[in-house]
């Protein structure tokens, strides 16, 4: 057996080590619909848990496992679909080597392309590299190309998702200046690089785990604190115009431990296909010493006449992992 195809049983056999009726290993990822089905792509948590040495925070990982796809049509019963973008084993300098780091993976279809996009957080162990990672492919399942990462127009590039408008135009947002201040960049026509039309938001305010959703013309941005592995109160900011003035609100969640977002974090706002007002919050319930042990909340997202998110701690929608 060689080396490759054994690297490649052990992580289908660490992916998929959760008995049937769990939780799929996702996470910190995102959910695209494409021709009646969803496809959710994570991170893959799996093996020992270590904290990095000579770090001054509790800087605990695990080593990259690549990128996970699983579809459904129902948001509940998801099967298995890929490693849609694998980790790699023997180049130490390789982007995606194990050592390294690779959050927060979001995938886009770009309908001139007829290509799926996926960006990602992409890192040295101790978080100075800095980067975003692209790659592309031609199904929603992959397999994905890694293309390359970049700093975005120079500037640092953490915690991050991409959103697509109404009008085709995607966009890039991250934690930048050391998660001091959130950026916003316009993508390319391809999606696979950065214009030099970007926006600084949120400045000095230190939010990182961005989510973006458009519901009424206005544009929400729901973000943590950052705190590491350790939960704190969400914060949410309105825009009419991504490219406009942001406002922030406050924390979007009520009721006990709101304050530290139910012990989550989130990652993605996910819109019901069907349903206008349908949305769910996605967040990650962090198990920091454990990380293979980390779950998931999908929380009913709400909003009023005016226009105020409300986040309630009711799991309507328990993803479950099935044949």
């Amino acid at each position: 057996m060689t080396l490759k195809i054994f690297y490649l049983l052990s992580s289908l056999l660490l992916l998929l080590s959760p008995a049937f009726g769990q939780e799929p290993n996702a996470h910190g990822g995102g959910v695209l619909f494409f021709k009646g089905r969803y496809y959710w792509y994570g991170e893959i948590k799996s093996g020992e848990t270590k904290k990095v040495p000579n770090s001054n925070w509790e800087n605990y990982r695990v080593n990259a496992g690549g990128v996970s796809c699983y579809s459904s049509s129902n948001l509940k019963d998801w099967k298995f679909e890929s490693i849609a973008l694998k980790a790699n084993q023997s180049d130490d300098k390789n982007d995606l080597h194990i050592s390294k780091v690779i959050e927060r993976p979001k995938v886009i279809y770009n309908k001139k392309t007829g290509k799926f996009v996926m960006w990602m957080h992409i890192d040295s162990q101790d978080y100075s590299f800095a980067r975003s990672g692209v790659a592309e492919s031609d199904s929603p399942i992959g397999p994905f190309t890694y293309i390359r990462s970049i700093r975005p127009n120079g500037n640092m590039a953490r915690d991050m998702t991409v959103f697509v408008d109404d009008d085709g135009k995607a966009y890039h947002f991250y934690s930048s200046e050391e998660n001091a201040t959130m950026h916003i960049a316009l993508l390319s026509d391809d999606y696979l690089s950065h214009t030099t039309h970007e926006k600084r938001i949120l400045i000095d305010q230190s939010r990182e785990a961005p989510a973006i959703i458009k519901h009424n013309n206005k544009y929400y941005l729901f973000t943590s604190g950052c705190t590491g592995w350790s939960p704190n109160a969400a914060n949410y900011a309105v825009a009419d115009s991504i490219m406009g003035n942001w406002t922030s609100f406050g924390n979007p969640c009520i009721g006990p431990d709101s304050d530290k977002t139910y012990y989550g974090q989130s990652t993605f706002i996910l819109k019901v296909e069907g349903n206008r007002n349908k949305y769910y919050f996605l967040a990650d319930k962090w198990n920091k010493l454990d990380l293979a042990k980390s779950g998931h909340l999908w929380l009913p997202l709400s909003f009023n006449k005016q226009g105020v998110p409300t986040v309630t701690n009711k799991m309507e929608v328990s993803p479950t992992l099935i044949k």
